[in-house]
């Protein structure tokens, strides 16, 4: 007969074993969408030569994603998917590995707290932490670029527009993939686009705009949020990449053109036929390797990685 006798638990055996009591039945429908989205990591394969190690950046839980061979003088600093809600570093890993081989670079991929618990500007935050942090450890700020896809795709230029206006030295360059750009939810592809992308939807980005600045007063407007109505100037070189089926395409067409109008050394990506977040198909999907495989390109030329 087994024993069970109490035993005292560290407090991290208490949370494993609360953790899979809490899988059975999700508590609500947010974990029960939270726990969906941490199953999108398996449409990306695994990279070869990328090793992984959980990191503290700055009180900021992360994943450092390092290619054999990569350039260790420089980092990019990546921000996931998930409409500031769902998704999480873990997602983000294996794709991760895929655009760091490409660069040549380790990527950092954040956790950033999540809304509706954490509002805005709690993800942006997060990200200048991690930024400061990656300056305590000795990178230049011209050898960090910011990078992410959705949400993360916004915080890559929000993080930056921070810096600016807080006359800090910027990141080297911006990578936003699939950039959540106008928060008001009205662009012609928003509609246009609904019967092909099969990931957002505009009652779904109506869900995480709610989530992120409900009760915070903050106008769909408001140009910390709302990229396409805000002040671009000062940027540093911006790469803007986006799937043609998706609802954002045309807000994220609409974002590259008014980074190129200031003055920015602008250059996209743009993918036919495209999902929105196509980067989910790193390794297995070759229109995303090929896009993965320019962006890499685009980093280490002008960064000169």
């Amino acid at each position: 007969m087994s024993d069970r006798t109490a035993v005292e638990l560290s407090p991290e055996a208490a949370e494993f074993a609360e953790f899979f009591a809490g899988l059975a039945v999700p508590e609500s429908e947010l974990d029960a969408m939270r726990i969906v989205s941490e199953g999108v990591h398996l449409k990306a394969r695994e990279p070869e030569g990328v090793t992984y190690r959980e990191v503290d950046a700055g009180g900021v839980p992360g994943i450092w994603c390092e290619p054999v061979d990569a350039n260790t003088d420089y980092v990019l600093l990546h921000g996931h998917a998930g409409g500031s809600v769902l998704s999480s570093a873990f997602v983000d890993r294996k794709l991760a590995g895929h655009i760091a081989k490409a660069a040549g670079a380790p990527v950092l991929v954040l956790d950033f707290r999540r809304a509706p618990e954490h509002k805005y500007p709690a993800q942006v935050d997060d990200a200048e932490a991690a930024f400061n942090w990656l300056l305590s450890e000795g990178y230049e700020p011209g050898n960090i670029i910011t990078i992410g896809h959705s949400i993360g795709g916004f915080i890559a230029v929000a993080l930056a527009l921070r810096l600016r206006d807080k006359k800090l030295p910027l990141p080297g360059a911006i990578v936003s993939i699939s950039p959540w750009c106008d928060l008001e939810i009205a662009g012609e592809t928003i509609e246009t686009n609904a019967g092909t992308d099969k990931i957002l939807s505009k009652e779904l980005l109506a869900f995480f705009r709610e989530s992120w600045i409900g009760g915070t007063g903050i106008e769909f407007t408001d140009t910390r949020i709302n990229l396409n109505r805000a002040d671009l100037s000062g940027l540093p070189p911006t790469l803007v990449s986006w799937g043609t089926y998706e609802v954002l395409a045309g807000e994220d067409e609409e974002f590259a053109t008014r980074v190129k109008d200031a003055g920015i050394d602008t250059a996209t990506v743009v993918v036919p036929g495209g999902q929105h977040s196509y980067v989910y198909g790193a390794g297995r999907v070759p229109e995303t390797d090929a896009a993965i495989a320019k962006i890499g390109a685009w980093v280490r030329e002008k960064t000169k990685i």
